[in-house]
Formats: C-alpha cells, sequence, structure tokens
C-alpha cells in the first residue's frame, strides 16, 4: 500500500483529499496537523528534525503538502512566522522527500505575482510579489525546486471547500445584510477544493514533475462571484460593486492585493489530459452540497 503523508490535513484541501482518496484502497493517507487528533498526527513541518524523522518511518510513496500561513493582512504583520511556515516547511519536507524517495506535491498561489498583467499568466510568466504573503510562498517554491528531486508546485487561486472561505463568508454576511460591498477590480479564477485535489491525485501518479497552474477555468472580479453565490443561493441581496480603492477606505487591510492574477493552466493542457471544471460549474456543485 502507498502511503500519502498529507500536512494540513484539517484545512479545505487537506479534507478535499481524505474525501477523495477515502475509497481509493491502494492508497493510505497519513493525516498530520499542527494540532492532533484522531486519525491525526501532530507535525510541526518548521522543525526539521521532526519532519525527517516522521518521514524515515513512515517511508510515504508522496508527500501533498497542504498546510501554509494563508491570512494575507497576517503575514504582512508577521512576516517572519509566515516565512517559516510558508518556505522553511516546504524545504524541510523537501529534504524528507529526497531523502526518502518521495514525490512532493506543493501549494502555492496566485500571489506570487504582481497582478499587473492583462492577459492570463502561465508558468513561464515571471513572479513578482507585492505582500508578504506572496514573498513567502514564492520562497516556498524556491525551496522546493533548490531541495526536492520529484515534486510538482501548483499555483492555486480563490480556494473554497469545507471549512472557513469567501463562499460561506458571503453567505453569512447575506443574512444580516440587505447590500454588499464587493471589490470589481480584482480578478482571478475561484477554485473548488475539490477540483485541485482531483489534479493532485492526478499528478501524483505520473512522473510529470514541475511547475503547473491549478486553477478552475474561466475567471471573474469577487463581485461578480458574490453576484453568482447569491443567484445560486436565491438570496435578495444586492452586491455594490466598489473599487480597491473603495474597499481599503472602508476597511483598511494591511496588504496589497493582486489587481489581475487570472492563472492559465497551460502546463496541465500541454503535458497531460486533465482538465478542471469551469468554474461556474464548480461553484454551482459546492453550492448544492452546502444546501444538503
Amino acid at each position: 500500500m502507498k502511503k500519502i503523508i498529507v500536512t494540513g490535513c484539517n484545512g479545505q484541501l487537506g479534507r478535499a483529499i481524505g474525501q477523495l482518496y477515502a475509497d481509493k484502497t491502494e492508497y493510505e493517507l497519513v493525516n498530520t496537523d499542527v494540532c492532533d487528533g484522531e486519525g491525526i498526527t501532530k507535525l510541526d513541518i518548521t522543525n526539521v528534525d521532526q519532519v525527517l524523522s516522521f518521514a524515515r518511518e513512515v517511508k510515504p510513496y508522496a508527500i501533498f503538502n497542504c498546510a501554509a500561513f494563508t491570512n494575507v493582512d497576517g503575514c504582512e504583520t508577521n512576516e517572519e512566522a509566515a516565512c517559516r511556515i510558508n518556505a522553511i516547511g516546504p524545504r524541510n519536507l523537501s529534504i524528507a522527500a529526497t531523502e526518502t524517495g518521495a514525490k512532493l506535491i506543493h501549494i502555492s498561489t496566485d500571489y506570487v505575482f504582481p497582478g499587473t498583467s492583462e492577459r492570463p499568466l502561465t508558468e513561464f510568466d515571471q513572479p513578482a510579489p507585492i505582500s508578504a504573503y506572496g514573498r513567502t510562498k514564492y520562497a516556498g517554491e524556491q525551496m522546493v525546486q533548490q531541495f526536492a528531486d520529484r515534486f510538482f508546485i501548483l499555483r492555486t487561486a480563490w480556494l473554497y471547500g469545507d471549512g472557513k472561505n469567501f463562499v460561506k463568508t458571503m453567505l453569512g454576511l447575506s443574512e444580516k445584510m440587505d447590500t454588499l460591498n464587493v471589490v470589481c477590480d480584482q480578478f482571478g479564477n475561484p477554485t473548488a477544493a475539490t477540483e485541485l485535489a482531483k489534479a493532485m491525485a492526478f499528478l501524483a501518479d505520473t512522473d510529470n514533475y514541475g511547475i503547473f497552474h491549478a486553477t478552475c477555468e474561466g475567471s471573474c472580479s469577487w463581485a461578480d462571484f458574490t453576484d453568482e453565490i447569491m443567484r445560486l443561493a436565491g438570496k435578495n441581496v444586492t452586491v455594490n460593486h466598489i473599487t480597491s480603492k473603495q474597499y481599503k477606505e472602508m476597511f483598511p487591510q494591511s496588504a496589497d492585493r493582486p489587481h489581475y492574477s487570472m492563472l492559465d493552466n497551460y502546463m496541465f493542457r500541454l503535458t497531460s489530459d486533465f482538465r478542471f471544471a469551469d468554474w461556474h460549474d464548480a461553484i454551482a456543485s459546492y453550492m448544492k452540497e452546502l444546501n444538503k
């Protein structure tokens, strides 16, 4: 049986992976997170000795790194902590993967780009992050490339799944407010955690290593995304499309957000037959599950 170490198993992506692999009898998930629990091992990915010891014991076929410091404004105010989790953690996992012969699948982000492009970004575009979150995630990519022998780096965006996310936040606010103010000049790819988990599972069984953009197909603004969420939920709520400048005046933020960070899944198209769902279809499926 092939063992897969999953870090950050309690997060949205970690849970999606757990659901996807539930019926795959040829694999055994070894779930880890910062806190232990039933069926979960406590693992501090920032501690290289702990990571190496654990990997030597498990002897994994693959390591899925879903752990990250994703609070964008929190990264801005505590970049050192973000660097430990987003850069040193991937370095440690890469060292462990190389020593044990495991494949490493590492999750990165559209925030490695500055957001100044007016076209979808491919894996061949040069990163230039404008926030601490983006800088530390890009550093994590560089660590993986430096220390891992066999790796997949998947850049994703606007992820939602089983856990705290933008979709649930907007639905919660719609219960209390008649009008929602949502940014209309930041564009990206809403991506279901279930779709990203499928992509990870697909790549894990290949030797098609490298950097991949991994998002649902199509793009929109946060305001457009909110419009679709409210339509699917049958909410009679007005979504007020506002600029990033207006939003910052109402709700001060520490970190700058990319203006346009739509990712093009170019390498998936060039090197495989795997395709992501369109974002409209993915959010419709997600909303059906929420209604259940």
